[in-house]
């Protein structure tokens, strides 16, 4: 059981004050008359037309009242009343920035006119604009204290402040608000019953019982959920006056305050259900329910650390579970409640208090997984399987670890099995799209993805997986991709509100806030290409705040640390931290131009994103397409990636650099260019580190057709993926059917030192690009270690960053235009080898010194492209504000859901059991490579 606290927006319906264009909350039609609005210009003139235009809009029909409120305003623009009803008129059709002129233009007129400041404070509340609302609304209450609408709204208002205070943990000041409305309306129930919620939990009884009484008196009809709350109340009080230390008594108040930190915590009170747990706990030192929750709470927080305190027992678990029963033990127990969050430590006693808990084994071998710990992950999810055989989420969770280990077989038995257990299990089809991406099956995994979405149409990992799978099959030949993305962008910012004001100065030539949003800062393809800005900017006019969502710092997260916070820039660590909070931390920086590096690949901050919390949005790097979201206004890229005269289209608009659009920093543990193998083997080696799921059929014949035009050359592949017997069989069927001897083919797994990764570029002599989607940081890779690169243009960016790279190195001749070319340019470079060590030993010296990698210069092009759309915000030019105008104006959506939300009603609970909650990991899409 918990506490249920009111939703304040639907706490009254809003009575319509006839006469004055005060309407119901709810009416939403805009259906149209058959008659034109020339006619009836001709048929009402002056008062007849404006009570024919009320008489219009009171019967939901906008358009045409619309129509004739603007003509009476052509004529008579001091009509007040035309003014009023044209704002309505266009509420009602959800064009907000337009009635709110509107209304502003009738306030110009009349600035005392009640029913225009009442709609003004109504549009701030839907934009979650709640003070200003309560403003505008106190402004019409002064003008006439017993304007009744104005009333009503502003108790709203009112009790939506409070209860966003309660839930920030301003507990005094929430409770200050709603007492702040009942002194506006002293029969508004709802602010009775959130009163007796926040007294319920601050455990005053008999204060939250009056409330609750006086919300059911006031409330018609009855006030279910004041009733439901009053009997827990009772039923608590009835229970500890038996006696105070009787055991059911004692159990049921703890299953009471189990399932209320359940309550608060869904609400977003993570704080106060921890407390609320371990009060639990108080009454009933044995109950794993509690202990269960308080180790999802704290693997929420993110607090997986293991204490010093009790790493020991940890790692002699039956020994400290032996000891937990003794009350000294118990006693060092609640110590370390009160002074360490540990998820860790409350699974493991869940699960001895409940030995056939099996979803503390699950939720202990996701925290394991996070922390790298995977054989210990494996050891906990088949604990659970033990316990439960048909646990679906282990089974799936199963099957992630597997699927990382690069064991494909074992995770796609583990995640089927997981599908039979559960067929409408979502997440485990996204996780076969995953398998089969890794194992360079994307027509497969495009279905399992889209198989996921049919279960679950908002699952955000499948739909952004989809996204990114189709790039690497996608020819360039229609839109096909790009109106994907777009409908998927249009749907995805209707989650979120928009920010559409900012305090940032506008002054063209001040020093800019640049914020850079990613989960890449260690050691990852992306990492390579974010070091130049984060090294070279000028911080004293380009100030950097870094957004780390990092999962697992390693070294390099802290060097780019300190370099931003050495040069006077800011970091902050997001991980785990909600969209929108962080969309309210962009703000509080005062970010100017937000640069977010991810796209649709992994761990991605594209909510963040759709709230458009900076005033000017950029795309970059992470990802080689739209991002398809309105709320960006820029994307970044070249004129060799993205050609001017492009066919590809973006949501985005595209912004070239002067140069590449990467800027490649080299791994310091490289180590050297090695000689080119051929003056050792006597044979050409050809090569290729792409991720397989580049790997397409027509790849591998065009690399067969090389292989057999050269007598002896070998070929060799790494991926991870190749440590699975099964896929190592597969890839070398296919060269078998093409023609090639198998003996001729090496095929590496992943290697995990940077350094050993590096020097296995000794092992070729050829780097291969793949198409349609061609390499990146493999193809920097490979120039930095010497080895030239072949790679073929496209019609669109995936198939051109290898032609952007090869050109501004001085490579431009290695770039072919068809297959056929492809064939001819890798065997010219394998026809000498003379040449090829001659280029091989002065490849580095060229790309170190290209536009490639020259840091300095590529960050001063970069800040003067920040320049350049700030100067054009300053204008009031920014293109994301004139998409989503577009896309109000098209009414063709529902409304955004705001910022600012309040609680949501939930019901109570009355079980004995007490609640638990699961958690299971899903795996999504990885970045470029």
């Amino acid at each position: 059981m918990a506490w249920t606290e009111k939703d304040v927006g639907n706490g009254r319906d809003m009575e319509p004050v006839r006469g004055n264009g005060f309407l119901k909350a709810s009416q939403t039609s805009s259906s149209t008359s058959p008659t034109s609005p020339g006619c009836l210009r001709k048929k009402f003139e002056g008062k007849d037309a404006l009570s024919y235009a009320n008489i219009l809009r009171s019967r939901n029909k906008f358009a045409d009242a619309l129509a004739m409120y603007e003509n009476m305003l052509e004529k008579y623009n001091g009509n007040v009343e035309a003014h009023i009803g044209k704002g309505v008129c266009l509420q009602m059709q959800n064009m907000g920035k337009l009635a709110f002129k509107s209304f502003s233009e009738a306030i110009m007129v009349d600035p005392q006119n009640l029913c225009a400041l009442t709609h003004l404070g109504i549009l701030y509340k839907e934009e979650g604009r709640l003070l200003e609302a309560a403003e505008s609304y106190d402004k019409a209450l002064r003008i006439d204290s017993s304007y009744k609408p104005a009333a009503e709204c502003l108790a709203i208002v009112l009790i939506d402040l409070g209860t966003h205070l309660k839930l920030a943990g301003n507990t005094q000041e929430g409770i200050q608000k709603y007492y702040e409305a009942l002194k506006i309306d002293p029969h508004y129930a709802v602010a009775y019953y959130n009163l007796g919620v926040v007294y319920s939990e601050m455990m005053q009884f008999d204060i939250a019982l009056n409330c609750y009484e006086k919300a059911a008196t006031l409330k018609r009809p009855m006030f279910a959920e004041a009733y439901c709350n009053m009997g827990v109340i009772f039923k608590i009080r009835v229970c500890l006056g038996v006696s105070p230390n009787f055991e059911i008594a004692k159990n049921n108040m703890a299953i009471a305050l189990n399932d209320l930190g359940t309550k608060v915590k869904l609400e977003g009170d993570i704080n106060q259900g921890v407390a609320f747990y371990k009060k639990a706990l108080y009454y009933n030192r044995h109950y794993a329910d509690a202990m269960y929750n308080l180790g999802v709470a704290y693997g929420e927080m993110l607090k997986f650390d293991m204490c010093a305190s009790m790493q020991g027992a940890l790692k002699k678990p039956r020994c400290f579970r032996k000891k937990c029963n003794t009350p000294k033990a118990y006693t060092f127990f609640v110590e370390v409640l009160q002074r360490h969050k540990d998820a860790i430590v409350f699974y493991e006693l869940a699960f001895h208090f409940n030995p056939h808990c099996a979803e503390a084994c699950n939720s202990l071998g996701v925290i394991y997984k996070d922390r790298d710990n995977l054989d210990k992950a494996v050891e906990c999810y088949q604990l659970a399987l033990s316990i439960k055989p048909n646990f679906s989420q282990s089974l799936n969770n199963l099957g992630v670890v597997y699927t990382v280990q690069g064991k494909m077989d074992a995770a796609a038995n583990m995640i089927e099995k997981a599908i039979i257990a559960n067929p409408t299990y979502a997440e485990a089809y996204n996780n076969l799209g995953v398998l089969y991406r890794d194992a360079g099956n994307i027509l497969l995994a495009i279905e399992a993805y889209e198989q996921c979405l049919k279960i679950d149409p908002d699952s955000r990992n499948a739909g952004q997986n989809r996204l990114l799978a189709m790039n690497y099959v996608n020819e360039g030949n229609d839109d096909k991709l790009f109106e994907t993305h777009r409908d998927w962008g249009r749907r995805f910012m209707r989650l979120y509100s928009q920010y559409t004001s900012w305090d940032n100065s506008k002054d063209p030539e001040r020093p800019l806030v640049i914020g850079y949003v990613s989960p890449d800062y260690f050691t990852h393809s992306v990492s390579y290409f974010i070091e130049a800005p984060l090294v070279h900017h000028d911080y004293a006019n380009y100030k950097v705040v870094v957004y780390s969502a990092v999962v697992k710092a390693d070294a390099k997260t802290i060097r780019f640390r300190d370099k931003v916070v050495k040069r006077g820039g800011v970091w902050r660590d997001i991980y785990g931290v909600d969209e929108k909070k962080v969309a309210s931390m962009v703000r509080e920086d005062k970010v100017d131009i937000l640069v977010e590096l991810t796209g649709h690949t992994a761990n991605n901050r594209l909510g963040m994103m759709a709230c458009r919390p900076a005033p000017v949005q950029v795309t970059w790097i992470g990802y080689p397409n739209t991002t398809g979201l309105p709320t960006i206004d820029y994307r970044i890229t070249d004129s060799l990636a993205d050609p001017p005269d492009t066919s590809q289209k973006h949501v985005e608009e595209l912004v070239r650099l002067p140069e590449c659009f990467l800027c490649y920093t080299p791994s310091p543990e490289a180590g050297p260019v090695s000689p080119t193998p051929v003056l050792k083997n006597g044979f050409i080696t050809f090569g290729s580190f792409n991720n397989l799921a580049k790997i397409t059929p027509k790849v591998l014949q065009v690399w067969a057709r090389i292989l057999c035009a050269v007598p002896n050359s070998r070929l060799v592949v790494k991926c991870k993926p190749f440590c699975c017997d099964s896929v190592r069989q597969r890839f070398l069927s296919t060269l078998e059917q093409l023609g090639l001897e198998l003996l001729r083919v090496d095929l590496l797994p992943l290697i995990l030192l940077n350094h050993d990764h590096m020097q296995a570029y000794a092992l070729m002599d050829i780097s291969l690009d793949t198409f349609p989607y061609a390499g990146t940081t493999t193809t920097c890779e490979s120039l930095y270690m010497g080895v030239p690169c072949v790679t073929m243009a496209g019609s669109v960016h995936a198939h051109n960053v290898g032609v952007s790279l090869l050109n501004k190195v001085g490579l431009g001749h290695l770039v072919a235009k068809t297959e056929d070319e492809y064939v001819q340019l890798a065997l010219q470079l394998a026809s000498d080898s003379t040449a090829l060590s001659n280029l091989r030993m002065s490849l580095r010296d060229l790309i170190s010194k290209s536009p490639v990698c020259h840091g300095s210069n590529f960050v001063l092009a970069l800040e003067s492209t920040y320049r350049s759309m700030w100067h054009r915000y300053c204008k009031s030019d920014v293109p994301s504000l004139r998409r989503i105008e577009i896309l109000q104006q098209q009414n063709s959506e529902e409304p955004a859901t705001k910022l600012s939300e309040p609680a949501r009603i939930t019901n109570s609970r009355d079980d004995s059991s007490g609640s638990i909650e699961k958690w299971s990991p899903v795996i999504n899409g990885e970045p470029l490579d």
